[in-house]
């Protein structure tokens, strides 16, 4: 959890972050990603980074950047410092920490394979070296039936036992039955949130999970943020770049989240390796596999599992090939 807040995570969370303090009324025009990127870009012009935003010569670097956001704009998100101030204290009484995407204590393998599409604050519980670790990603549909929902535990449980850590979306259905399997057989996990994170840093059933430094929760989203569709969809790049190998388990055709993050992996970002359940009757997951997606292998050992990730040098050669 962070003791002191660098002054580059405290202008991200300013310009960036809804300060929602438990669902107050935010109104101030927070930037987007892109805007963020764009104001980032021109104070690099100036040798300058968003903490300097925070010093004496503030208006200064304010005048500087008006072609990249409005004057105005950046004032009203910078005198927010009193709300910020709330926010921090909420999250911390739950064990959360915050980064900005300028700290040092931000999650490097996200920074990484995502460059300018890592989320400009990450916030999340739980021990942040599992984040550097790399995994399997177990992808899926909410609603399963009792086959897959054992399919996906028993992926899972095959992964706690290899010692490689389970990633997943955290979801009800696939994501929570493969990350199940995985700690009830003595592995690791890391659940990347699109809402709830500070509901879910104080569940009972992660509490001694998190305290042990088996299970990571983070989230690129405020803490109290509630669910939304785009929310979902927008965290799914995090779940593949955290990962060195992912396994889709079931997927619609053409529509969902699952769909969304598989078909953005494949036909652009190319982060991680991605499988399908073979021997599959889902349309959707025989369109991925047209895609580039690869079969699953059914590995039936420790040892087999460990077989799917890519050596170190061709994830190396891979990411150089799509930076």
């Amino acid at each position: 959890m962070n003791e002191t807040i660098s002054e580059c995570t405290q202008a991200a969370l300013l310009l960036t972050a809804p300060l929602r303090n438990g669902g107050g009324g935010e109104t101030a025009r927070i930037l987007t990603l892109r805007e963020y990127n764009n104001l980032c870009k021109c104070l690099a012009a100036a040798n300058k980074t968003p903490a300097d935003l925070l010093s004496p010569g503030a208006e200064e670097c304010i005048d500087e950047c008006k072609r990249a956001v409005e004057p105005e704009r950046l004032r009203e998100l910078l005198a927010r410092g009193f709300m910020l101030g709330q926010a921090t204290q909420r999250w911390r009484a739950r064990g959360i920490w915050f980064f900005g995407r300028g700290d040092e204590n931000y999650p490097q393998r996200l920074k990484k394979q995502l460059q300018a599409r890592a989320p400009s604050v990450v916030y999340g519980c739980g021990e942040r070296a599992l984040l550097e670790c790399g995994g399997l990603a177990v992808i899926g549909s909410r609603n399963i039936n009792d086959e897959l929902a054992a399919f996906a535990r028993e992926v899972g449980s095959l992964a706690g036992k290899s010692g490689a850590a389970l990633i997943s979306g955290a979801a009800r259905g696939t994501d929570l039955q493969a990350m199940r399997g995985a700690l009830e057989n003595g592995g690791n996990a890391v659940g990347v949130l699109s809402n709830g994170l500070e509901q879910a840093a104080t569940n009972n059933e992660h509490r001694e999970l998190i305290a042990d430094g088996r299970l990571a929760l983070i989230s690129p989203y405020d803490p109290g943020a509630g669910f939304n569709t785009a929310l979902a969809m927008g965290r799914n790049k995090l779940i593949y770049a955290l990962a060195d190998a992912a396994l889709v388990v079931q997927s619609d055709m053409g529509k969902g989240g699952t769909w969304a993050g598989a078909t953005e992996q494949l036909d652009n970002l190319h982060l991680t390796p991605i499988y399908v359940r073979a021997e599959s009757d889902s349309e959707g997951l025989r369109a991925l596999q047209k895609k580039g997606a690869l079969p699953w292998p059914s590995p039936d050992s420790p040892q087999s599992l460990k077989k799917i990730f890519p050596a170190a040098d061709t994830q190396q050669e891979s990411r150089a090939l799509f930076a």
